[in-house]
Parts: structure tokens; sequence; C-alpha cells
């Protein structure tokens, strides 16, 4: 598979990621959010503050797909290994590690001013080590193509 072939893909991928995103967070959640709040009417008070604190932490997440589709497009210029890659790998992790240290704590505050589950405040540390590995991942990969970089710049030097 060649660079312009890889990065089609990629941007497939992200444009894909992007929809699911929309149908989850404005057409999903709002609809389990009303039907929750049609049985246990006791709960309506918690709805739109979870509704938008979870639009809240939709955002980093199209920022890390706006940086993803920038690194496609250098992939398909051949520039798979620059410092820009690295730096927006760096971006990429920084809001991942954002993101999920800010889902945790919204829902430990939620869950003492009475508006979360202990069962949900314990899955959310599911989300939490999946955005605690996105963070290592992209941070890993992040310092590899900086190296990988320097290498490609010294070798172009020499020849």
């Amino acid at each position: 598979m060649n660079q312009k072939t890889l990065a089609k893909w990629l941007k497939f991928i992200i444009v894909g990621i992007g929809l699911c995103g929309l149908v989850i967070y404005f057409l999903l959640l709002p609809l389990f959010g009303t039907d929750l709040v049609n049985q246990s009417p006791d709960l309506a008070y918690c709805f739109y503050p979870w509704l938008i604190f979870l639009w809240i932490t939709a955002v980093p997440c199209y920022v890390v797909l706006v940086l993803g589709w920038i690194i496609s497009g250098n992939i398909g210029r051949d520039k798979s290994f620059c410092g820009e890659n690295s730096r927006l790998l760096k971006w990429i992790s920084i809001l991942a590690a954002g993101d999920s240290t800010f889902f945790f704590i919204m829902n430990v505050v939620y869950f003492f001013l009475g508006m979360n589950h202990p069962a949900v405040l314990l899955a959310s540390l599911i989300i939490t080590f999946i955005g605690a590995a996105i963070t290592v991942a992209a941070a890993a990969l992040s310092h590899l193509v900086l190296k990988a970089a320097g290498l490609q710049e010294q070798s172009d030097l020499t020849i």
C-alpha cells in the first residue's frame, strides 16, 4: 500500500469515526437520556447536566480527529516522519489525557452531587483507562516519529 492510498484510508476512517460520534452524541445520548427520564421522572434534574457534560467531552475528540486528518495529509504527501507529525501526536496525547481526566473528575463530582450511580462511576474507570492508553500510545508515537524524523534528516543530508 502506497502513501496516498494509506492517507485516503486514514481519512475515510476519520470521517467514519466522526459520523459515528455525531450519531452517538447528538442522537443516541439525548434519545436514551429522554427514555431514562420518562422511565424515572425523579432523574429529570440529571438529564441536562449529564448531556452537556458528555457534549463537552466530545470537543477534544473532534479536535483529535482534525489533528489526525492533518497527519493523514502529511502521510499522503510522503511526510510521515516529520516534526509536525510529532507535535500533532503530542497534542493528541495531551488532549486524550485532559479529556480522560476531566471525564473521571466530573464523574466523581456528579457522584458526590447525587447525580451518578456507583456502577456508572466504576464503569467510567474503563473509559479513563482507555484514555490513558491512548495518551501513552500517542506520546510513544510522537517520540518515535521525532526520532525517525531525525534519522531521515540525517540520511537526506548524507546522500
